[in-house]
């Protein structure tokens, strides 16, 4: 092993913002003190329940993918597992998700975009 995960960074143009929407489907705590990094207003952290942490750094000149168009690929994207997908889906909606792909035509995931266009997928396990 040649190193440890400490945290998955997005780019945003609202850290704040996006660490309080991941707050609201993870769980966690926003901008917890760690000796690994300053908070403030271009930098924003969620630790999540899970023990993964994420960190939201502000991008000036963000421009949010476009999926499925590869002129502006997704780049990355977080897949979540869930009990009851429709119970999920109207919490993501409700705290500012929108849909990518509603899956009509499959039962265990669907894709939405984060408040700054990350793409991630609701899962159910």
């Amino acid at each position: 092993m040649i190193a440890d995960l400490q945290c998955v960074v997005l780019d945003c143009p609202d850290p704040a913002g996006l660490a309080e929407f991941y707050q609201s489907v993870l769980g966690g705590t926003v901008d917890q003190q760690d000796r690994r990094w300053a908070v403030g207003d271009d930098w924003a952290t969620l630790h999540t329940p899970s023990g993964v942490v994420f960190a939201f750094q502000r991008s000036v000149d963000y421009r949010p993918p476009l999926w499925p168009d590869p002129t502006r690929p997704q780049q990355v994207h977080m897949d979540f597992g869930v009990a009851d997908l429709d119970q999920a889906h109207e919490q993501v909606l409700a705290a500012g998700a929108t849909v990518l792909d509603g899956g009509s035509e499959r039962r265990s995931w669907r894709i939405y975009a984060d408040p700054a266009g990350h793409p991630f997928c609701l899962v159910r396990h």
